[in-house]
């Protein structure tokens, strides 16, 4: 039985220009101890997504329409406040993407920290600050006893994202969501924190999601990977899968945009034109007007995520229909 389990999860921005449908009818499932990415440009629904299931969409002028996202029998999307509330922090915690502004600048990292403990545990902050501390060790600051008292300006960005880190894993959550967690650091402290989720995952046994832009990253991270654009899913199976067959024109191009995969000396690829504008009606799949490999039919036939084999589903018509 799945430790997650979202389906047809809808979620619309009423704004004074239109509504934007930012996740149009989202499904899938996390398994106990598993790491599921979702990958996609900017703007392709990710986050909210991440942020539906949290219930930390701004209500208005955001709107979950329909859906759910089954945890331990409850539906997180309709639960009551106070139940959401003694399950987000507790048993689903999330790093979120910008470790330079998540920190609230005017409290000591200790405050900040054992926030959570004291919270949903109802310990006392000496035993808060112990526990605290212990933490900060085993995600890698240096000094931890003189530092846990310090300010957030006092921390480099990769210490500030450690920190956040530490926050979300303080309470041993069953489900980490990890919101772009390396978007801001550089190569060597990017490569340090994903050693360090994986380290820490395997300790707590913990499922993880894990929201990036970069497909390379997911690739010695993550279980199944989820290929999102324009609030939809479009491809979804195993990493090695993934990696080795992409069937969905759009998971093709993420791929190509991988500079490590490129040949040296060749220009950079990237994917031509831009993502659709969500306020308004998209005829047929999305991504034709940037495809390579449309034709007129994928600007009206409505694409449905359909499995090509067993665990691996794409929604494209012609891959459908064994065209390409």
């Amino acid at each position: 039985m799945p430790l997650l389990e979202v389906t047809d999860l809808r979620t619309s921005f009423h704004t004074r220009s239109g509504v934007y449908r930012a996740v149009d009818g989202v499904s899938f499932s996390l398994g106990k101890g598993e790491t599921l990415g979702l990958v996609g440009e900017s703007g392709s629904g990710k986050s909210v997504t991440c942020y539906s299931l949290m219930g930390l969409v701004p209500q208005p002028p955001g709107r979950i329409e329909s859906g759910t996202a089954m945890f331990d029998g409850i539906d997180l999307l309709h639960c009551a406040p106070a139940q959401a509330r003694q399950i987000r922090g507790k048993r689903i915690a999330m790093i979120f993407q910008d470790p330079m502004t998540s920190l609230n600048p005017y409290l000591r990292i200790s405050e900040q920290l054992i926030e959570p403990l004291l919270i949903h545990e109802k310990i006392s902050k000496a035993d808060a600050l112990v526990r605290g501390l212990a933490m900060l060790e085993a995600v890698g600051i240096n000094d931890a006893a003189k530092r846990i008292h310090s300010y957030p300006h006092e921390f480099s960005g990769g210490m500030r994202q450690r920190v956040m880190i530490a926050m979300a894993l303080i309470t041993k959550p069953e489900i980490l969501i990890a919101d772009e967690p390396t978007t801001a650091l550089d190569v060597t402290v990017q490569a340090q924190i994903l050693e360090l989720i994986k380290k820490l995952q395997s300790e707590l046994g913990m499922a993880v999601i894990f929201v990036t832009h970069d497909l390379g990253v997911v690739s010695g991270l993550c279980d199944r990977v989820q290929v999102m654009y324009a609030g939809r899913i479009v491809e979804t199976a195993d990493t090695r899968t993934l990696f080795r067959s992409p069937r969905h024109p759009y998971t093709k191009a993420l791929q190509r945009s991988i500079p490590s995969l490129q040949p040296k000396g060749k220009e950079l690829y990237t994917i031509p034109g831009l993502p659709p504008d969500l306020s308004k009606p998209i005829a047929g799949c999305a991504f034709a007007p940037r495809c390579e490999f449309a034709v007129d039919r994928c600007r009206t036939t409505d694409p449905r995520l359909v499995a090509i084999n067993p665990g691996h589903a794409t929604a494209c018509v012609r891959v459908q229909s064994a065209e390409i």
